[in-house]
């Protein structure tokens, strides 16, 4: 075979066209909608008809909960000094020393009357829950699981104790909420379920039921509340919920349920157990109570943000109509375009 019948073959190969087909071709049906001036004000219009009412449904929900909110932080603590520093300094002091009396009392208004359930939070400002090395200190593998006990290389330095593994191992679960709260009412307990406070799926499937906490919080030093061995993490929903990360600093997470309807005007008695250190970096501690409708707690930002979106597209819906219907833009002769830029050429 010649040089030359190499170079045809090769440059017949190179001009092999590829096999037909509409979709190759660009011959498939396409759809380009024109976005008239009456399509606009329709779809403006269409937007606003059904945002606003959604609006004012979630707006009208949030307004109907009752929320008791109450700060403890710096009411369960021996007043201080003036200065901040040392202010917080010895507020840290106070917490960490094991001898203190850390038990307080204060007592809650009901302003309305609220329906049971009535949900009991905690209320944490200033505490990055979100920082990414706080949220990487934990193994997943070892809560589902305790064939990966000994997983503990995400969750230095709260990995290892004594040479042995931490079960739950980090410093989300080394830093559990321990603050407690008992409610009374003319003198008599007031109960509080604590139970199903957790979701489900991670109670199924997160934490596993034949996973038991092991040399928690037995180091030298204590971030925060103890864990019962005898329980297996996903009966103790305490943890479960705490473990769920907070996306901002100022969060609340769910302590209970009273399972018992308020009257409006009722004293409410709580007892507070102030044993979470909050001090040291500054942040809020809050007692919180409040009932929820179908759109959850108290939240105007939903209908607000449905209440805006709904008025601009009323808003630009008129101004479309105003524009475009009531004087409309001339159509027809493109010489009247030219005309209009320049009336010396006629």
């Amino acid at each position: 075979m010649s040089s030359g019948d190499g170079v045809s073959q090769t440059s017949s190969k190179k001009s092999k066209k590829p096999q037909y087909s509409r979709f190759t071709q660009q011959e498939l049906p396409a759809c380009k909608p024109i976005l008239t001036p009456g399509w606009v004000i329709a779809t403006f219009i269409s937007i606003g008809i059904v945002f606003v009412p959604v609006g004012l449904a979630a707006l009208s929900a949030s307004q109907r909960v009752v929320e008791v909110v109450e700060r403890y932080d710096d009411l369960c603590i021996p007043s201080s000094k003036e200065d901040e520093s040392d202010s917080n300094h010895e507020r840290a002091k106070f917490i960490q020393n094991d001898d203190t009396n850390k038990t307080c009392v204060t007592t809650l208004t009901i302003p309305k009357k609220m329906q049971s359930p009535v949900f009991v939070y905690y209320e944490l400002d200033n505490f990055y829950q979100n920082h990414r090395r706080y949220v990487k200190s934990r193994s997943d593998k070892q809560l589902r699981s305790p064939e990966y006990e000994r997983d503990t290389k995400p969750c230095a330095p709260e990995s290892m104790n004594d040479n042995k593994p931490i079960v739950p191992c980090g410093l989300v679960a080394w830093s559990l909420f321990n603050d407690s709260f008992g409610f009374k009412i003319s003198n008599r307990d007031l109960p509080i379920n604590r139970k199903d406070i957790a979701w489900g799926s991670d109670r199924r499937h997160k934490f596993g039921s034949n996973v038991y906490p092991k040399n928690f919080q037995q180091g030298s030093l204590i971030g925060g509340g103890k864990l019962n061995e005898s329980l297996p993490l996903s009966e103790q929903e305490d943890l479960l919920v705490w473990m769920r990360t907070a996306a901002l600093p100022n969060f609340r997470k769910l302590y209970g349920r009273i399972e018992n309807d308020l009257e409006a005007n009722q004293e409410v008695t709580v007892v507070i157990q102030n044993n979470y250190n909050t001090y040291v970096f500054g942040g809020k501690k809050k007692l919180v109570i409040s009932t929820a409708t179908w759109i959850g707690g108290k939240n105007d930002f939903l209908g607000i943000a449905y209440l805006t979106i709904g008025g601009i597209c009323f808003f630009l819906a008129i101004s479309f109509i105003l524009l475009y219907v009531i004087k409309p833009r001339s159509f027809g002769d493109p010489a009247y375009l030219s005309w209009n830029l320049n009336p010396d050429m006629n």
